[in-house]
C-alpha cells in the first residue's frame, strides 16, 4: 500500500505561480511511473505530467496545454514530487491529483486531491 498526500493548493490570480507537492510513504525510488492529473468540473481526469522510469533515468512529459509553464519535479531525500506551476490560467482551475505505480506491482495509488483556483 502506498499513501500519497497533496497539498499547494489554493486560490490564485491569473500569471501567477503555485507549487503542489505529492508526498509519498514509500520511497519514490521503487515507483516506476509518477504523475499529475486533473479534473476540472464536468470533466474527465486528464493527464498533466508525468515522469517515466526507464533503468535508472526518467523522462517527463507535459499536456500540450501547460508545455512551457508547468514543471514535474522529485526530490528522493523528502520522497515527494512536486508540480511547479507558473503563468496560470482560468482553465488551470481543477483538483489535482499525483498518481504513482511502484515497480513490479501492477498496481496505481491516488492522492486525495488539491483544489487549485485561478481567478481573479
Amino acid at each position: 500500500q502506498v499513501q500519497l498526500v497533496e497539498s499547494g493548493g489554493g486560490l490564485v490570480q491569473p500569471g501567477g505561480s503555485l507549487r503542489l507537492s505529492c508526498a509519498s510513504s514509500r520511497s519514490i525510488f521503487s515507483m516506476n511511473y509518477m504523475g499529475w492529473y486533473r479534473q476540472a468540473p464536468g470533466k474527465e481526469r486528464e493527464l498533466v505530467a508525468r515522469m517515466t522510469a526507464s533503468g535508472s533515468t526518467f523522462y517527463e512529459s507535459y499536456a500540450d496545454s501547460v508545455k512551457g509553464r508547468f514543471t514535474i519535479s522529485r526530490d528522493y531525500a523528502e520522497n515527494t514530487m512536486s508540480l511547479q506551476m507558473n503563468s496560470l490560467k482560468p482553465e488551470d482551475t481543477a483538483v489535482y491529483y499525483c498518481n504513482a505505480q511502484p515497480w513490479g506491482s501492477g498496481q496505481e495509488y491516488w492522492g486525495q486531491g488539491t483544489q487549485v483556483t485561478v481567478s481573479s
